[in-house]
């Protein structure tokens, strides 16, 4: 894949950190049957490596103790490891450490960089906060802009058109400074004529932002489309995918997320808004030299951003630590969850001052419930538990093979038109149902919502036939026709969206998938709730409800059956547990429903992992290939080291360098010769005896400065990994010392380690890959790409589709 920025045979511009905020996709072709931009399968540009073309002398340079550029940097769509990432990083702090000792000023230089991570925090969450408000800010005013304009001020939304407005709180939504498009263009509203009119500006403005939203992503950002939570689990596990945290993808992200979101798609802004949150923390990290340099210390970083973005997402900035920890970190330390909990406080106060809705909450569908909940009401949410589970296999299953159908025919060769024709379909569909016209999250909000005495919802239009209340309690009451007619619309509106969000998620536009499932789960919810309230009602006189549903008492609050439901279908479909509950509890503020939440979530895992063990986005990640080693699977296989690692028997020599026999142009040959990213060194060929392993990377880089830069390096010249080389007749040419970039203590294991432990060592150190011995001789390499393949293979897969697919 050609990358923007990037020459074969060229090694300088890999070797920058900037390069992280080059957006690495920009040239991809959108016309592959690719979900996702391309992955290379093998090392990139050095594949064909040289070494001609790099004589030249200058001054003299001791590479033992100057760092050369573009040492211990990592190349595209490789992994990073992990081990030498930490160990440098306490290298860097002790040599501080010690320093802050001898000067007032290194003592100063000590204090600013124990203080940096905590003001990279403070300025991810002011950034994601403030981003998060124009993202709601803006979905907001241009969903209402498909219904009509505010002639007091084109900027202004439905609701804040109307506010300062003289109308009765009935006909709240109906102001005189509000016009619908057909009150605009043929002066009055009413008729067919005009229902058909302001059916077509609805659906040609759908059309219009999915366009615009599509084109964007298309020619600027590639990696700017869907969720973006699979491609960061895969991030924070290690592995490097340049751009997709990048400045590009940050702008045209929030661009288009807006675009998407107001188009009525059924996708929700999320889980996108994780991926923004981390964009900032990727863009901010190269404020401070510490985190630019050191690609583990920016995944620390990278955790706390995405716990600051499910904060402003769901107003919930403890159930954005808990997400971050559950679903999307891979190493997560004490030190990481102080700081994420910090990020998460600033972004959702940032999030808070701005006020996006207007409403002094950080969500539009924050809710109060005051009745208390009954035991035997647990049935019924243990019931809502199972629907999501269902859902949740349903979906995943139905999804997972829409987006592999899109990546294997012609479909995926026209990502532009599928978007416009999934926007005409749900558009034409969505229009004539007033709860699939309105914003996915005004729907969940109106379902949340309980009953009160002034509301006038369809959904609370019950005959009224009491003489007194307390308070805002009402009593369970009979449904009246607007009642009937709501669970009609919303029946319908639930297998529209049930379906139709199945072809949604995975398309080349920004989307996210919390809003859509929670949407299923409160409609279902508030179906099932009405269904148990008028059960209630009508035969109070039944053993279940004798003794504690009186006629006249408020027994059943349909909102919190509706609740329960969208966290039943949210767990179906991602799995989460923990961090779902206390998401929920923090949405609606009340303690008294955690265990509720808590039966539903648990049932809803229960039942979609009986049917299917992956969640929505750890089967996104498989489905692309990317090499993520799942951490919550067990390896039981009776396997050992030997059955995996490489050269197996027939296979060719494991490629290798020797300590001090080998020229420069030996060196070359073997390298311009593969495609490994790096090579043993050993004693001898005879001995096998191991020394240390040397990347690829840096051996190019060390090779190609010595010829610039050292006199006397020329192609016959030894190359020499000890400190002492051995002796050499005066006419030879200067000998290349290369000590500095071989790792002296790579991970090794023998050829009878249990397979069971190899993969335990590569979750557990987050290794790239691990030498195997036998009697203290190199036998051969395991790298993660061999723990993956052979995973896959025990599992009855197809291993070579397991990688960069």
């Amino acid at each position: 894949m050609d990358q923007k920025g990037y020459r074969r045979g060229s090694f300088q511009s890999a070797t920058s950190d900037e390069d992280m905020l080059e957006i690495a996709g920009a040239s991809l072709d959108f016309s592959v049957a690719d979900d996702d931009p391309p992955l290379d399968r093998e090392m990139g540009g050095f594949s064909s490596y040289n070494g001609g073309g790099m004589n030249g002398t200058s001054t003299m340079m001791d590479f033992l103790e100057e760092p050369l550029p573009g040492v211990g940097t990592y190349e595209d769509f490789n992994t990073i490891d992990w081990v030498r990432e930490k160990s440098r990083d306490r290298d860097r702090h002790r040599e501080i450490t010690n320093r802050s000792k001898e000067s007032t000023w290194a003592l100063l230089h000590s204090v600013s960089d124990a203080f940096s991570g905590w003001l990279l925090m403070l300025l991810i969450g002011l950034l994601a906060g403030s981003l998060a408000g124009l993202i709601d800010i803006s979905a907001h005013w241009m969903t209402d802009l498909k219904e009509g304009v505010c002639l007091a001020g084109f900027w202004f939304n439905h609701e804040h058109c109307c506010w300062k407005s003289n109308t009765t709180f009935t006909d709240r939504d109906k102001c005189p400074e509000w016009k619908s498009w057909s009150q605009l263009i043929l002066g009055h509203g009413e008729g067919a004529f005009a229902y058909i009119l302001n059916y077509l500006m609805y659906v040609i403005w759908a059309l219009m932002f999915s366009l615009l939203a599509v084109l964007l992503v298309k020619g600027f950002a590639p990696y700017a489309c869907g969720s973006g939570i699979p491609e960061i689990k895969t991030i924070l596990s290690g592995f490097i995918i340049r751009g997709y945290l990048g400045k590009w993808t940050l702008v045209i992200k929030t661009i288009t997320l807006v675009l998407a979101v107001s188009s009525g798609l059924s996708l929700g802004k999320e889980g996108p808004l994780v991926h923004v949150a981390c964009c900032c923390g990727n863009i901010l990290c190269h404020l401070f030299t510490k985190y630019r340099k050191n690609e583990a210390k920016r995944r620390e970083v990278l955790s706390a951003a995405a716990a600051a973005g499910v904060s402003v997402a769901f107003g919930a900035p403890i159930g954005g630590v808990l997400f971050s920890l559950e679903e999307v970190s891979y190493y997560f330390p004490l030190k990481t969850l102080w700081r994420s909990f910090f990020a998460a406080l600033v972004a959702a106060f940032t999030l808070r001052s701005i006020n996006p809705f207007g409403n002094s909450r950080l969500v539009l569908f924050y809710v109060e419930f005051h009745m208390p909940w009954h035991l035997l009401e647990l049935v019924p949410f243990i019931l809502l538990g199972i629907f999501g589970g269902l859902w949740g296999a349903f979906f995943i299953r139905s999804n997972i093979a829409w987006c592999r159908r899109r990546k294997t025919t012609r479909l995926g060769k026209y990502p532009v038109l599928e978007v416009l024709v999934v926007t005409a379909i749900t558009a034409i569909l969505a229009f004539p149902n007033e709860y699939t016209r309105m914003s996915t999250s005004e729907l969940i909000s109106e379902l949340f919502n309980d009953c009160g005495i002034l509301d006038s919802s369809k959904l609370c239009e019950y005959v009224n036939d009491f003489n007194s209340t307390k308070g805002d309690d009402l009593p369970d009451r009979a449904a009246g026709p607007g009642v009937y007619t709501a669970m009609w619309q919303l029946a319908l509106a639930l297998i529209m969206k049930v379906f139709i969000t199945i072809f949604t998620f995975g398309m080349k536009v920004p989307s996210g998938l919390f809003i859509p499932s929670m949407a299923v789960g409160a409609i279902a919810g508030r179906l099932l709730g009405v269904a148990v309230e008028q059960l209630a009602f009508y035969h109070h006189d039944w053993a279940i409800f004798s003794g504690w549903c009186s006629p006249g008492a408020d027994c059943i609050t349909p909102g919190l059956y509706a609740m329960v439901g969208a966290a039943a279908c949210l767990g179906g479909v991602t799995r989460m547990t923990v961090s779902l509950v206390v998401i929920m509890f923090e949405l609606t503020g009340g303690l008294e429903y955690i265990v509720p939440l808590m039966a539903a979530a648990m049932t809803s895992k229960w039942v979609a992992d009986a049917i299917g063990r992956e969640g929505i986005y750890d089967a996104h990640i498989r489905l692309n290939g990317y090499p993520f080693l799942e951490a919550k699977e067990e390896f039981s296989h009776k396997t050992r080291a030997m059955d995996v690692m490489r050269p197996r028997k027939n296979d060719p020599a494991l490629t290798v360098i020797t300590q001090d026999t080998m020229t420069v142009e030996d060196v070359e040959t073997v390298v311009s010769s593969t495609t490994y990213s790096g090579y043993p060194v050993v004693v001898s060929r005879a001995s096998q005896r191991l020394v240390g392993f040397v990347l690829r990377r840096d051996l190019i880089i060390s090779i190609e400065n010595a010829r610039k830069k050292q006199d006397g390096i020329v192609s016959t010249s030894i190359i020499c990994f000890t400190d002492y080389c051995p002796p050499l007749p005066p006419s030879s040419p200067s000998v290349l010392k290369l000590r500095s970039i071989l790792d002296l203590s790579p991970f090794t294991v023998t050829d009878e380690t249990p397979m069971e432990i190899v993969v335990d060592i590569f979750r557990k150190l987050g290794l790239r890959q691990c030498l195997v011995t036998h009697n203290g001789k190199l036998l051969g390499i395991i790298t993660k790409k061999d723990v993956l393949k052979h995973i896959a293979q025990m599992a009855n897969q197809d291993p070579e589709s397991i990688l960069f697919n």
